[in-house]
């Protein structure tokens, strides 16, 4: 699967879900080191409509607070309910089960703007590995 996953600069991760259309989300294995212990998930509302780069969710950590923007325009049509009783799922498993929220991309060629895996690799090494969140 990782060779359908693609990559903001803001580091989240975006892939196929199961759905045809639809679009898994969460953060990369780079983002959750960086905010370490996750204590609470601030998930979207089903249905919301986001333009691309939009605010969807505010992950909480012991360091700060830090926004999770949407990879694509789109609408979402779940989130995973077990970040609210369990949110280091996003710690200790960020690329499975603990993906952020669903959508329904509006554009999906806005997908294919983002990085690949080999990509987002050159850009960790280029110094690309500091979260933009705020």
């Amino acid at each position: 699967m990782t060779e359908t996953r693609r990559y903001t600069r803001t580091h989240e991760w975006v892939a196929p879900a199961d759905v045809p259309g639809e679009w898994n989300v969460g953060i990369t294995d780079f983002a959750q080191k960086e905010v370490t212990d996750v204590v609470f998930v601030e998930l979207p509302k089903v249905g919301r409509t986001l333009p691309r780069g939009g605010e969807a969710a505010i992950i909480e950590s012991v360091k700060a607070a830090f926004s999770i923007y949407a990879p694509a325009s789109g609408t979402i049509v779940a989130v995973n309910p077990d970040l609210e009783s369990d949110p280091g799922l996003l710690n200790r498993d960020p690329y499975g089960k603990g993906w952020i929220f669903r959508f329904k991309a509006g554009h999906p060629e806005e997908i294919n703007d983002l990085m690949d895996e080999g990509a987002y690799a050159k850009f960790l090494k280029d110094g690309g590995g500091h979260p933009e969140h705020g």
